[in-house]
């Protein structure tokens, strides 16, 4: 079943409009057929096994019927500057709608075609269904309006050069106005809509790298606030250390120890802090979920019991339920077509639940539509301190992650700075084992 819906499904919202609007003009081809075309075989005496004119109007109407469907499919094309304007393919339209019609209307007014509903279905089918394919070839709205009335106005006074009744003359135009407006308005709001949700996938698209570029000059920032300023200061007692050397001080060496002892101090601080990524941390994950999807245009609620005096979790739990928490926000953004998204953690019979509901919903899966390798990941994580996740549909329509670990309230313990300063009067310390051991990792 999947590998039938899966065209389907594996396109984002943009491609289901564009596939839908582009099948829509396609169906135009095969209505027009349909209810013209077999207008004029369906008439005994007009029969194509008695006469060829029955015939010949019949592969009239198919043929401007494929021109019009090649030539909404350009415009479109030319709609999303994915091409150039299909000038000559309107050309071509133009030229075989007005010489089909002209053609009928001679054969009406010479008497050999006797039928008036036969001309006026033919005439009035081939005017209609060609306003539809040229309003997509309009830069401006004003232009698309132009194109009804004054189809109306031609095909009513080439019926009347014809010197047929100008009654029937003024039927011609009613009739063109009315059904080619209708349609010619139809044609131009798919493009117009089309256009525009491609326009939306590309801001929404914008905004997710943004998102993206935000969080690496975030990563730069602190990697420069750690590594700057012991820089400084390794370059300063440096310079020091020379020039002690050079008038064969001992204090030289004391310098250089303690360029030493800095050195090894950045590489911890390094570390982490490229931990502190590597090893989510739930507080900082929520508050980045929250600036990340809404830096994308996603009303993120976030309901969290952290700021309170309530629950601290270990710092591996916390860890784990970081990873969900960032992966889930990463599936918000790529998959589905969310607007609002929202996190929960609490506890529940003795254990910490978190959930992520977002409605948009769209395939967790990866390309093809194969299962990817996130959740799976995000469920390895969490069995290791004893945890589950489930992953599926909500309620309205929604998508929801839940992951549950068993959780204990434990005394709050103050955490750590990642970053430790480092002054130029700090003291000289000759270098341990345990720190050369840090160093070398």
């Amino acid at each position: 079943m999947s590998r039938l819906t899966g065209w389907w499904s594996r396109r984002d919202s943009a491609a289901k409009v564009e596939l839908y609007t582009r099948w829509s003009f396609h169906l135009f081809m095969v209505i027009e057929i349909a209810a013209i075309g077999l207008v004029p075989v369906s008439n005994s005496r007009y029969n194509p096994l008695a006469t060829p004119l029955g015939l010949a109007l019949t592969l009239l109407v198919c043929a401007h019927a494929v021109l019009n469907a090649v030539l909404s499919s350009r415009a479109l094309d030319w709609a999303l500057d994915r091409r150039d304007r299909p000038v000559r393919l309107a050309t071509a339209m133009i030229l075989l709608t007005a010489s089909g019609s002209l053609t009928v209307l001679a054969l009406r007014a010479t008497g050999v075609l006797d039928d008036p509903s036969i001309a006026a279905a033919v005439v009035t089918g081939l005017v209609t269904f060609a306003m539809g394919g040229l309003v997509l070839c309009a830069s401006r709205p004003r232009r698309m309006l132009y194109v009804v009335p004054a189809a109306g106005l031609a095909t009513g006074g080439a019926v009347v050069a014809m010197g047929l009744h100008p009654g029937e003359g003024l039927g011609y135009a009613i009739g063109i106005t009315l059904s080619g407006g209708g349609l010619a308005a139809a044609c131009g709001f798919s493009a117009w809509l089309m256009k525009i949700v491609w326009e939306l996938e590309r801001s929404r698209d914008l905004k997710a790298r943004l998102a993206v570029a935000e969080e690496r000059l975030r990563f730069g920032r602190d990697l420069h606030d750690v590594m700057g300023r012991n820089l400084s200061v390794i370059a300063l007692k440096s310079e020091l250390a020379v020039q002690l050397a050079r008038r064969e001080r001992p204090e030289a060496v004391d310098q250089m120890i303690e360029v030493q002892r800095i050195a090894r101090e950045s590489q911890r601080e390094v570390r982490d802090v490229v931990r502190g990524y590597r090893e989510a941390d739930l507080r900082v994950e929520l508050e980045g979920a929250r600036g990340v999807l809404d830096a994308a245009g996603i009303d993120c609620a976030v309901d969290s019991p952290f700021g309170s005096p309530g629950l601290v979790l270990p710092d591996e739990v916390q860890s784990a339920l970081g990873w969900v928490v960032r992966e889930t926000t990463t599936n918000v953004l790529r998959h589905g077509d969310a607007r609002s998204c929202a996190i929960a953690v609490r506890e529940e019979e003795g254990a910490v639940l978190l959930t992520v509901e977002n409605d948009g919903v769209g395939s967790p899966s990866g390309p093809g539509g194969a299962p990817g390798s996130g959740l799976a990941g995000l469920r390895e994580r969490l069995a290791a301190v004893g945890g589950t996740l489930e992953a599926g549909p909500g309620d309205g329509g929604t998508f929801r992650v839940t992951a549950r670990v068993p959780g204990s309230r434990t005394s709050a313990m103050p955490r750590t700075s990642l970053v430790s300063p480092v002054s130029l009067a700090s003291p000289v310390s000759p270098a341990s084992p345990a720190s050369r051991t840090e160093a070398n990792r």
